[in-house]
């Protein structure tokens, strides 16, 4: 068995083509492309990397992008004026805060003094509420990515036993009410889950989503699964390498998204697609 490719790029490339049209609406009625920004505290070499992919595609789409730069040494207040003065800038519509923020910054300042208006990662309390309550809301950008590239592919998750690794705020919390949205059966594991192959080999549709390159081994997915990569992590060279040992899973699953080239492609394209909702919200 070999599997075939969730391919990220074709579906961003479809998700990007129908924001440029929307972006071009807005412009012709407003005036002003919509703006997003981006906000990088520190030099997390995964954060740097997404940060110059976002800015590429915002200005593909006729966005205006705006590279706002911290240092960590300001600490809270300076990651609060800064927060403040995004949220009341009105030619910002989106703002996405790259995580992790490094020491001594905290992600609390940034879940609750963020305009859960202009929250294109879905990362305020507003936002992480309305997901977890079932209501209209912005969504964080990778899972919804995810979820995106598997209804483009036609693959079913109603029913389905879904294993998520990974418990993070930005992709394993958000990505496990997405799926029980679809009507899956959700397990989420972490560091302190037993026998964590054992757990993954039941899984119909296995998600990587921890940031530790070649964690998914052949032995811990079930023949003709479908798994989703969400690990980005740069090798010293640049390159990107996923949380799935590609190579030896891609000939056991049924379904598999390449990295580079599968969730990470779509990541930036629906992150774009918040930004242009919001902004529409925002002039309405």
């Amino acid at each position: 068995m070999t599997a075939q490719l969730l391919d990220g790029r074709a579906a961003a490339e479809a998700i990007r083509t129908d924001v440029a049209a929307g972006v071009q609406a807005f412009t012709a009625s407003h005036g002003s492309a919509p703006g997003l920004a981006t906000l990088l505290a520190g030099d997390d070499p995964g954060s740097a990397w997404y940060v110059r992919s976002i800015g590429r595609a915002a200005k593909a789409a006729g966005m205006a992008w705006r590279d706002v730069r911290l240092d960590p040494a300001g600490g809270d207040t300076a990651l609060r004026a800064t927060i403040d003065g995004l949220s009341a800038d009105t030619t910002i519509h989106g703002v996405i805060v790259l995580l992790p923020l490094p020491a001594p910054l905290s992600l609390g300042v940034v879940a609750e003094r963020l305009d859960p208006a202009k929250d294109v990662d879905g990362i305020t309390t507003a936002s992480a509420g309305r997901l977890a309550l079932g209501q209209p809301g912005l969504v964080p950008a990778t899972p919804l990515g995810g979820i995106e590239l598997l209804k483009r592919n036609g693959i079913s998750l109603a029913g389905a036993e879904a294993v998520v690794l990974g418990r993070s705020n930005i992709v394993g919390k958000p990505l496990a009410l997405l799926l029980l949205a679809e009507h899956a059966t959700v397990t989420l594991c972490h560091t302190r889950t037993r026998d964590l192959a054992a757990v993954c080999r039941r899984a119909d549709v296995l998600c990587a989503a921890v940031g530790r390159p070649g964690l998914v081994t052949a032995d811990m997915v079930k023949p003709g699964a479908v798994v989703l990569d969400f690990g980005t992590t740069p090798n010293d060279a640049g390159k990107l390498r996923g949380d799935v040992d590609f190579e030896t899973v891609h000939e056991v699953a049924g379904w598999l998204s390449p990295v580079p080239g599968g969730t990470e492609s779509v990541t930036t394209a629906i992150l774009l697609r918040n930004t242009l909702e919001a902004a529409n919200r925002q002039v309405a």
